[in-house]
């Protein structure tokens, strides 16, 4: 028997084969229910349409196999949103602002003050939808090849937008940390991008909510000395702390 989730799911699903997507306000006048509502039907359990940055998408694994952004959009929802107040109060007028991919980068763009003018650099579609929700914000979205895997866009040819660009703050997620494996993440196509950054930004950000630590995932970032600071909703466990401590990386946890 279809419950009233499937209901508005299905209706969710049919609304975007006429369109590529429908933001989440929209979505909540076609459907007659809350914002809040949504966001709880699309995190329940997998579907055929996902939430990301602040819109409603076809989910790209009923099209293309494995789509990694939609497999974690969900995970952890608590976590990421209390780890993302953390790091936009690190976000001050008019800085210039690398923004990483992944799904916990939406969460730290959702909770920066709308009125707060500030310019974004990004290079994943899931960033670029959230930052386009920001009026103060000016957006700089880097181009070239598309992977549905993980939703980026990685650099064709010699060129790249962060080669004239040095933001003040580079925020960077992390899918595991390690204490012997230091920073690591999902996609090897994730980590030019990641080490440009680095080297570019004036303040180097590793977010990671506390479900990452301890973790070591396939495609590493580098050791934790690489970073200034560590972001997350909880304390890391006494060894990694202590190898933090070590590195010189300060930690703002919730």
């Amino acid at each position: 028997m279809e419950t009233r989730r499937d209901e508005r799911i299905n209706k969710l699903a049919q609304a975007l084969k006429r369109t590529d997507k429908i933001h989440l306000k929209d979505a909540a006048q076609l459907l007659d229910v809350s914002e809040m509502t949504i966001r709880r039907d699309l995190s329940d359990a997998p579907s055929s349409v996902v939430l990301l940055g602040g819109y409603i998408v076809s989910d790209l694994r009923h099209n293309h196999g494995h789509y990694f952004v939609s497999d974690q959009q969900s995970q952890n929802a608590g976590k990421k949103q209390q780890l993302g107040k953390l790091a936009a109060a690190l976000i001050n007028a008019d800085d210039t602002v690398f923004f990483d991919c992944g799904t916990t980068i939406p969460y730290v763009i959702d909770a920066i003050d709308d009125n707060l003018p500030f310019t974004a650099i990004c290079c994943a579609m899931n960033t670029f939808l959230a930052l386009k929700e920001k009026s103060q914000c000016h957006v700089i979205l880097s181009g070239g090849e598309f992977h549905p895997d993980n939703a980026i866009f990685t650099p064709v040819g010699q060129n790249h937008v962060l080669d004239d660009l040095c933001p003040a703050l580079a925020f960077i997620s992390a899918a595991g940390i390690d204490v012997e494996q230091g920073a690591t993440c999902y996609n090897i196509n994730e980590l030019q991008m990641k080490h440009h950054a680095l080297q570019r930004a004036g303040r180097k950000i590793l977010l990671a909510d506390s479900s990452k630590f301890g973790k070591v995932l396939p495609a590493r970032i580098g050791e934790l000395a690489l970073f200034d600071t560590l972001i997350s909703d909880s304390a890391p466990p006494k060894a990694l702390a202590q190898k933090l401590k070590a590195s010189d990386v300060a930690v703002i946890s919730g």
